[in-house]
């Protein structure tokens, strides 16, 4: 279960920016480490080597792959970086199913007008932190209206967790 946490846009970016940079560089010096190994172990002077050079970075993304899963993804530098991830996962999770969710809410379905609320919410700080202002103008009247026909229902309008049972239960009322 994903849930919405609060998170300041500037600290968000200036922190991934650096996981990035530690990313990028770590792969660099893995490509060209393990690229120059693999010339300097089978290949042949003044030969062409490129398929040993490419052969160690293919090796170099293998090793960040498994790095990534088993090393960095749970470093403490890593966390707003996670948490974005998380947050995308969840709500391309909705936008995958939305045609269900939005006849559901018309239908007035409890159920899909929460998991509409979290797709609100969470879309709502994706832009914040990702600095996109651009489409946050028609964002907030859609919650806003959705928001306001909530509380006419008397339905709970902090939906900050996303509960994986809602979506299978939209997609199931709408058969």
């Amino acid at each position: 279960m994903f849930e919405i946490q609060p998170m300041n846009a500037q600290i968000y970016r200036q922190q991934t920016r650096r996981s990035t940079l530690v990313i990028a560089l770590v792969f660099v010096a893995l490509a060209m480490g393990l690229s120059t190994a693999a010339v300097a172990l089978f290949g042949e002077p003044g030969a062409d080597n490129l398929r040993f050079n490419i052969g160690g970075v293919f090796a170099a993304v293998l090793l960040m792959a498994a790095l990534m899963r088993k090393v960095f993804w749970t470093q403490e530098w890593m966390a707003p970086a996670v948490y974005s991830w998380q947050l995308k996962r969840s709500l391309m999770s909705i936008t995958n199913v939305m045609h269900h969710v939005t006849a559901a809410v018309d239908a007035g379905d409890p159920t899909a007008m929460k998991l509409l609320r979290f797709y609100h919410l969470g879309l709502s700080q994706m832009h914040q932190l990702d600095g996109n202002s651009s489409d946050h103008g028609q964002l907030s009247r859609e919650m806003d209206q959705h928001k306001a026909r909530m509380e006419t229902l008397g339905l709970d309008t902090d939906q900050t967790r996303l509960n994986p049972a809602w979506l299978e239960e939209v997609k199931q009322a709408s058969r």
